[in-house]
């Protein structure tokens, strides 16, 4: 079987080597990660016994590229949160929020560049970013505290305000780096 509902299957071999039945050819896991990218869906299967096992490749994929880059997606008190709840009644929780969050993240980013298009597009290169630093601080805002609602919800017996503290310290530590970043950015168009 090729195709599945339009998806490809990718099988997996006993030696490692992943096969694209799609374009029957050998692929890489970069090459996985960059059909993700593209959008394009795949389901990873063992050659030998048929078993899915997509949900292991991509975490493989996801351990290669964090990796790989000195950039992580994954911070470390996400990582520990993440593995506190396996094994815990809300374990069965924490999959559908995740994934409720990446899309509800995904379409303000979208949101978020078609303002920073208007944004730029009113405004010549060299006028100040303020407005569009103005929008980050508060995209940022909006997810942290969207974050911090969730997590309360699901640890109403966490002690205190700890939790609350070191959310609104990386908060802060977000916004400083993207108020630099964007600093940056115009220093460059600047000196165009």
């Amino acid at each position: 079987m090729a195709k599945a509902d339009g998806e490809i299957v990718i099988k997996k071999y006993a030696n490692r080597r992943l096969y694209n039945t799609g374009t029957s050819t050998y692929v890489t896991l970069e090459d996985l990660a960059k059909m993700v990218k593209k959008g394009e869906d795949f389901v990873v299967q063992d050659a030998k016994s048929g078993e899915d096992i997509t949900h292991s490749v991509l975490t493989q994929i996801i351990f290669e590229q964090e990796s790989k880059t000195g950039n992580t997606l994954l911070p470390i008190s996400f990582l520990r949160q993440l593995i506190s709840y396996y094994g815990d009644q809300m374990q069965m929780v924490v999959p559908s929020f995740l994934e409720h969050s990446m899309k509800a993240f995904t379409e303000q980013q979208t949101q978020m560049r078609e303002q920073m298009t208007k944004a730029f597009g009113d405004h010549p290169l060299s006028k100040n970013l303020q407005m569009p630093i103005q929008l980050m601080e508060e995209q940022v805002k909006r997810n942290t505290e969207m974050f911090q609602q969730a997590m309360q919800m699901f640890s109403p017996f966490l002690g205190g305000q700890q939790p609350v503290k070191e959310t609104k310290k990386a908060e802060a530590k977000d916004i400083d780096e993207l108020k630099e970043q964007l600093r940056s950015l115009q220093n460059k168009l600047d000196n165009l």
